[in-house]
């Protein structure tokens, strides 16, 4: 695909003004140096709007975009149900999850482990996330959206990849997770814009005269399967959705874990200045999870149509970014660098904020600003006499971005280079954790007896149980096996956990005083995404 000289302009324009406007929101005021929780907790200040977008600049990614439009041409729209039912795993988040974690202060996944169960699945956990982030996501989505980049505009993929990993650690690694927050709002506008023109353009394509309704009937009257929500045992693709297993099985596990206990999602949550603001981002994300189908796979379908001789069903979206009129490419191709970049720079500044202050402040006995202050706690006017530790903390966290885009940078090929299902593959080898991780979260907070013995025998039974279900019963759909090995990791960490009791004195996550009741709004916002979301389902089981 060729780029003209007026789609070069716009996605150079794109390039200077989210770097501008990165160094531009992180900033500060004169008099104040930049702290721990300046840069890893936003200074606790993001508002509803920035943490909605942020979530979701964080969560879509080139390779997501890609490959859920290819599952779309191959599925149809039964894909979407990842989509959606995120929206409502976001819900339970908000009203359930949150409120635990900003009561008691929360700001990494790590040390809600270590003020529940203790020091060493603290310990444990972090260098368990910190490998995942680094050796298979970060390098995931470096790899599979240079290639993304390198499919969609011919430039060759070492440059790509490392362009990528450059400007996002650029652009992050001054403001921290304000700089990522704030010019999210960008990049997911820049997202939807350009989903909804290639939507838009290839049902007006089918449609011709009829327009884009008329190309939506002609969808739904000639590609009937397509439209399937929840997909028959006969389904050549009902390994991947196993039926109902996706509204009522694994695929909930998956999406807790993702939304409620993953350090790179939830951590725009944990910096609202309020828990009602946190809440009401969710919600805004819950929305734009609605429409993530829209602009993602309705695309992938469309091209079963104007392109049904693809040799792969990932080519979908590129083939249909061709139909695109130069200038509207540049523009719908600077959303797919955004979509990259957005979220290499979320899991760089958590990458930083793990390794620093769950790992690094711990074994070298600092603690920071972000842990020790109340909240809404700052420095007044004229103090320039910040303690060398918290400089020395941010540092830390600096040089670890850039150490881990390093590493990333030099991984990417070698471990996924010979790979073609990379993205499953991902998938596949995260889901082996996942149950386990779940297992843990869930009894820390709603059950007082678990206990760390417990917590690391669910996480240890998830990994062996997952590689033993696959070797031994390779047919059994994924998202099923994941509910399988939840129910025996939670059997065995409740077991465990009355064998081998925690201490009294061990548990010092408190839910006294934690009120689960939202706002009005909150509940007419949730009751509102659910009726979509049935009316959905009803329209095409």
């Amino acid at each position: 695909m060729q780029l003209a000289t007026i789609d070069i302009v716009v996605i150079a324009v794109y390039a200077v003004f989210i770097f501008g406007l990165a160094q531009y929101v992180s900033r500060e005021k004169a008099g104040h140096v930049k702290d721990s929780s300046d840069y890893f907790l936003a200074s606790k200040s993001l508002p509803w709007w920035a943490i909605g977008a942020s979530l979701i600049a964080a969560n879509i990614s080139a390779e997501q975009i890609i490959g859920m439009s290819g599952s779309g041409y191959a599925i149809g729209l039964a894909i979407a149900s990842y989509e959606w039912m995120a929206a409502i795993t976001l819900l339970i988040v908000g009203k359930f999850f949150l409120p635990i974690f900003l009561k008691n202060r929360i700001y990494t996944m790590p040390q809600f482990l270590a003020q529940r169960y203790g020091p060493t699945i603290r310990t444990l956990m972090a260098i368990f996330w910190l490998a995942l982030y680094i050796f298979v996501n970060l390098t995931s989505i470096l790899w599979l959206g240079s290639l993304a980049i390198t499919t969609v505009a011919g430039i060759d993929q070492d440059i790509a990849l490392v362009a990528l990993a450059a400007f996002a650690l650029l652009y992050q690694i001054y403001g921290g997770l304000k700089a990522v927050a704030f010019t999210d709002i960008v990049q997911v506008t820049l997202l939807v814009l350009g989903g909804l023109m290639i939507s838009f353009i290839t049902l007006s394509e089918i449609g011709g005269d009829a327009g884009v309704i008329g190309g939506f009937t002609r969808m739904t009257t000639e590609l009937p399967g397509k439209f399937d929500m929840i997909l028959a045992p006969d389904n050549p693709f009902y390994k991947d959705l196993p039926g109902l297993s996706v509204l009522i099985g694994g695929m909930w596990i998956a999406n807790l874990a993702y939304w409620g206990f993953n350090q790179y999602i939830i951590q725009r949550a944990l910096a609202a200045k309020s828990l009602p603001e946190a809440q009401k981002g969710l919600v805004f994300a819950a929305f734009l999870k609605l429409l993530m189908p829209v602009i993602i796979v309705l695309p992938g379908i469309a091209a079963v149509i104007l392109a049904p001789d693809l040799d792969r069903p990932d080519q979908a979206y590129p083939s249909m970014m061709r139909m695109l009129p130069a200038g509207i490419l540049g523009l719908v191709f600077a959303a797919l660098i955004a979509a990259v970049i957005g979220t290499i720079a979320s899991m760089i500044n958590s990458i930083s904020t793990i390794f620093t202050l769950d790992l690094y402040a711990k074994f070298t006995g600092r603690r920071s600003r972000a842990e020790d202050e109340p909240d809404g706690a700052e420095q007044t006017a004229g103090d320039v006499s910040l303690p060398d530790n918290e400089k020395h903390l941010v540092l830390v966290g600096r040089v670890t971005a850039v150490v881990a885009i390093l590493i990333a940078i030099f991984t990417a090929r070698p471990l996924l280079g010979e790979s073609d299902q990379a993205f499953q593959f991902i998938q596949e080898f995260s889901g082996f954790f996942t149950p386990g991780i779940t297992v843990i979260f869930l009894l820390g907070m709603f059950w007082k007896k678990a206990s760390e013995a417990g917590a690391i025998g669910a996480a240890v039974a998830s990994v062996i149980l997952s590689y033993l279900l696959k070797a031994y019963w390779p047919e059994l759909p994924f998202l099923d096996r994941m509910g399988i090995v939840f129910l025996a990791a939670l059997a065995i960490a409740v077991v465990l956990s009355y064998i081998f009791p925690a201490a009294a004195d061990r548990d010092r996550i408190t839910t006294e005083g934690v009120s689960y009741r939202t706002t009005i709004g909150f509940n007419v916002a949730g009751f509102a995404v659910i009726a979509i979301l049935i009316a959905l389902y009803t329209t095409w089981w």
